[in-house]
């Protein structure tokens, strides 16, 4: 039997989730600077959002209102892959500039998934 979790803090995906933010932060800070209002903000929203999320959801009384964050988390998550593909093709990152923040976002949607998969049985 799994130790019970003190805090939101202690979930992997949650940590998985804010090593994706740092990593984007990392990786947008690169992009021209006519994107600083533009796909910039907007994938560092996306991104942010994702833990946010799953820390707001863990903090709720009631299990389905926490599964409704997990699930607006993975939104948030597919954003940021959607994103990150319009700004390869765009060429301001390169397939191997993303591959950390790709994989980022690979781990952290698994965990969500399995996450909200346990919650739901």
């Amino acid at each position: 039997m799994p130790e019970p979790l003190d805090s939101y803090r202690d979930l992997l995906a949650w940590q998985k989730a804010v090593d994706l933010v740092v990593a984007t932060y990392e990786l947008t800070c690169c992009f021209p600077d006519d994107e600083r209002y533009g796909l910039t903000a907007q994938i560092r929203r996306a991104v942010v959002s994702i833990p946010s999320n799953i820390a707001e959801g863990y903090g709720r009384q009631h299990r389905g209102d926490y599964v409704r964050h997990l699930s607006i988390a993975n939104g948030s998550l597919k954003e940021v892959e959607t994103q990150l593909i319009v700004a390869g093709r765009l060429g301001y990152v390169t397939k191997e500039q993303a591959a950390n923040v790709w994989g980022l976002t690979q781990e952290t949607g698994k965990l969500l998934w399995r996450l909200m998969r346990s919650l739901d049985s």
